[in-house]
């Protein structure tokens, strides 16, 4: 069977979601059910960037951690999500453990190759 996946952006939760971030992730959704239905074994990736330093003013102003903020927001777009009937596959956050070590193999097999410069 052949393989299908597609990705929205990695949102940035610094504000509510809002119409383009659900067109996106509508657009994703429709193509990888679309995909689906032609017989394709489909995944679809979803998830948040949870840097910066927008992240921390807007948690402060909410008298929140930067983690319980993106905790939070993550959480809200999930049940969003859920809401619209978005089958994505994964959701992946960059404050996961699972997302920073990948992100510091691909650092490393850089540096270790010369890549970088």
């Amino acid at each position: 069977m052949e393989k299908f996946y597609i990705t929205t952006p990695i949102y940035y939760p610094s504000g509510k979601f809002h119409i383009g971030t659900a067109y996106t992730t509508v657009v994703a959704d429709t193509i990888k059910k679309y995909k689906r239905l032609r017989g394709y074994d489909t995944y679809l990736l979803t998830g948040s960037d949870e840097h910066g330093q927008k992240i921390e003013t807007v948690a402060k102003k909410s008298n929140m951690t930067p983690q319980d903020y993106v905790d939070y927001m993550a959480e809200m777009a999930q049940k969003l999500w859920k809401n619209m009937e978005i089958e994505y596959d994964d959701f992946i956050r960059t404050t996961q453990t699972r997302h920073q070590k990948v992100v510091q193999q691909i650092f490393e097999k850089f540096i270790n190759n010369r890549r970088y410069l």
